[in-house]
């Protein structure tokens, strides 16, 4: 029995090792592609087995074809041992273990029985094939050729064998049998010009040059209408040191086609090739303006004059004019704009420069998320909320999908006092929600749900929603803050609210607010020397100018004992905002009335 460990590491036993195939099948049906065969053996090997001997070998090939389909490869591989022990001269059991002896990485196990299952039978073509593509993964050339010629032979119909033995000629340098072979195929295919421009480079590889320029010359007059074949033949020309013959095909064509996109742009490299730059930028703005070159070469064009421009002149004004012009033709897409916006954003261009050329992309294609979320950018920038709900209202239409527009809307709503606009809007960013979501923004999306809902006063629902933004976010601070806070004010779950303020205090040691919460929840838990220590640092730490950290500063130090100091500071707080309405009344009173 074969190594249990190596069955194990079985996945995919055919086709890993073999990238020069497009495919190998595993066939339960071995041999019946190609000869309509029976599952079983041919007469030819299989007339030494008794009736019962070839019954148990059907059962046990079928069962361990069963096996590899449901992918139990280790099973399957048993079984077709157990056949071919059955059955030694099985050709179709040992082209099936040699597919797994590969994948073991056991070659030489793997191509002899590749070797004896073609031997045994020699019409079989997948036999054949694999042999040839197993001496072809190891760069066994001449043998891959040898299989392959005997392949082209016995399956002249088939022509991927004739270009995987082509392929094989070239690997060898043998482009005398590269021509040979092009030959048989354009003598049974016709002529096409995949073989003749193959044909071409072959020849330019043996230096045969004149050859290699009626190979393209025969294209060109068996298709006279294809104006194609004859710029083809100009670039041939060109790039083998004829311009002229080159630029004499280009103005044929020309004359015939005056706008034929194809020559136009031809004549680009043949101006570029002898240097003459003033004729080459004026062939370059002809073919700008043609409406027969394609977006994708239009493109390709400027990027070029764009990399041409920043290795001389760096002239961006002349670019720019070039994109104004390109820009006021109607577009096909929204490509040429975007390589503006990109070619602005490389220049360091202001917002109010490139403003209007994302206004451009976004009339084109309106659900283009990179845009959009520029636009948005600069309404951020400058804190224009209004023209940042502008830019992402549409967005929730064309990309539903985008939880950042959602965010963003949400924001702005709230910033311009569209707390109800703002909250549903968080409400449908989060149904949106997704396993592939960005779980901090998500958690953002309830910390800010959770926050317009206290603010609305449905604090249930607040609460809630802080409960899944510490789902998706365990160490959301801001979140923590505003949660142990709230529940600090209701009185309740303090126990919870200490420790999740103690967090935020953790992670920001510094920060005013996180102290004063934490202080506050020691409060009112009754500690306050402890809330003391920390109302302090919040003091020190910008406490000062905060009417709410103030006015409890004095109530701490009032349950402290020093009513004195308590007073000073409440006094200070009275001059400030965001302050208790019962604060007049612990300063006329002097003394701490709890809320």
């Amino acid at each position: 029995m074969a190594n249990q460990r190596s069955y194990r590491t079985i996945r995919a036993v055919c086709s890993q090792w073999l990238g020069v195939m497009v495919c190998l099948f595993w066939l339960g049906l071995t041999g019946a592609c190609t000869s309509g065969r029976k599952l079983t053996l041919s007469k030819e090997t299989n007339s030494a087995l008794s009736y019962e001997q070839a019954r148990k070998y059907d059962y046990y090939f079928l069962e361990a074809t069963r096996l590899k389909q449901k992918e139990d490869y280790a099973a399957a591989m048993e079984l077709y041992e157990h056949c071919l022990a059955l059955n030694p001269r099985s050709a179709a059991a040992m082209y099936e273990l040699a597919q797994f002896y590969l994948y073991l990485e056991q070659p030489q196990r793997a191509h002899n029985l590749l070797q004896k299952a073609v031997e045994l039978e020699p019409d079989n073509f997948w036999y054949r094939q694999m042999l040839g593509a197993y001496y072809q993964s190891k760069q066994d050339y001449p043998n891959a050729i040898k299989v392959y010629e005997q392949l082209v032979e016995r399956f002249p119909n088939r022509s991927e064998l004739q270009m995987a033995l082509i392929d094989l000629y070239n690997y060898q340098k043998d482009y005398q049998n590269v021509i040979l072979a092009l030959d048989k195929l354009e003598l049974k295919e016709g002529k096409s010009e995949q073989i003749s421009m193959n044909k071409f480079r072959v020849y330019l590889q043996m230096n045969e040059k004149e050859k290699a320029f009626q190979e393209i010359e025969s294209l060109s007059k068996e298709y006279p209408n294809d104006l194609r074949y004859s710029v083809l033949l100009g670039d041939a020309y060109l790039n083998n040191e004829r311009p002229e013959d080159a630029y004499s095909i280009y103005q044929k064509v020309l004359d015939i086609e005056p706008d034929n996109a194809m020559a136009q742009m031809a004549l680009i490299s043949y101006y570029d090739q002898l240097g003459k730059d003033t004729l080459m930028r004026e062939q370059l703005q002809l073919v700008l303006d043609n409406p027969k070159v394609n977006n994708e070469a239009r493109l390709n064009i400027v990027r070029q004059m764009i990399m041409d421009s920043e290795q001389s002149d760096r002239d961006s004004t002349r670019i720019l004019r070039l994109f104004d012009r390109l820009l006021e033709k109607e577009q096909e897409n929204a490509d040429m704009a975007m390589l503006c916006y990109s070619y602005m954003q490389a220049k360091k261009m202001s917002d109010d420069l490139s403003r209007p050329v994302l206004e451009k992309v976004l009339s084109i294609e309106p659900e283009n998320t990179m845009a959009r979320y520029s636009l948005l950018m600069m309404a951020v920038r400058k804190n224009d909320y209004a023209e940042a709900a502008l830019v992402c209202e549409p967005a929730l239409l064309y990309n539903p999908e985008e939880l950042a527009f959602y965010y963003y809307l949400g924001i702005s709503y709230f910033q311009t006092d569209r707390r109800q606009d703002a909250l549903e809007t968080f409400q449908k960013g989060v149904q949106q929600v997704t396993e592939e979501s960005d779980k901090g923004l998500v958690s953002d999306f309830y910390s800010m749900i959770g926050d317009l809902s206290h603010t609305m006063g449905n604090k249930e629902e607040a609460y809630v929603a802080y409960d899944s933004a510490l789902v998706y976010n365990p160490n959301n601070i801001g979140v923590l803050n505003n949660y142990a806070y709230f529940l600090s004010l209701e009185h309740r779950d303090l126990d919870k609210a200490e420790e999740m303020s103690f967090k935020t205090v953790k992670a920001e040691p510094k920060n005013d607010t996180y102290l004063d919460t934490y202080a506050w929840i020691l409060f009112e838990k009754g500690r306050y020397t402890e809330a003391r220590i920390y109302i302090d640092e919040a003091m020190k730490n910008g406490g000062e100018q905060s009417g709410t950290i103030v006015e409890h500063c004095g109530d701490i130090y009032y349950m402290l004992g020093d009513k004195e100091k308590a007073l000073e500071f409440w006094k200070q707080a009275e001059e400030m905002e965001d302050v208790s309405n019962i604060l007049p009344q612990k300063i006329k009173q002097q003394k701490y009335i709890a809320e």
